[in-house]
């Protein structure tokens, strides 16, 4: 029996979307101070674009982009222009698999993000059947 979908696929692309306007891009994918000191630490203009691209999309809209998924070219260009590499370089980012990996736990390791596991269902379950009880 096929699960049933809690949003729609309307819902679900407005929720992973990218920003509409000029200035959700500037908050949300304008690369700080700390970021650009973290992402200079990467060898090699492409990893340094690959680990901005995978930073952005972890913090907005907060999902990790596929091995087989490209970066929005509007998302990537705007990266590009403020690490002043070209955009094209993505191309050669995670060649090895095992840098896109060591790049993520790294990410979520500095943006202290963990994984969504069993003891946080319990937790989360535990929290809402309190809240549910309160209402009719």
């Amino acid at each position: 029996m096929p699960r049933r979908a809690l949003l729609s696929q309307a819902e679900r692309d407005a929720l992973f979307s990218l920003p509409a306007t000029e200035g959700d891009w500037l908050r949300h994918y304008t690369l700080t101070d700390s970021d650009l000191a973290v992402v200079a630490q990467r060898r090699g203009g492409h990893n340094r674009l690959g680990f901005a691209v995978q930073l952005c999309y972890l913090r907005y809209p907060g999902f990790v982009l596929q091995p087989d998924e490209a970066p929005a070219p509007e998302l990537l260009t705007f990266i590009a222009k403020q690490l002043r590499i070209d955009p094209n370089l993505w191309l050669q980012y995670a060649q090895r698999p095992q840098t896109r990996r060591e790049h993520l736990v790294e990410l979520q390791s500095w943006l202290g993000l963990k994984l969504f596991g069993p003891e946080h269902t319990h937790h989360l379950v535990d929290q809402l059947a309190e809240l549910a009880q309160q209402t009719d």
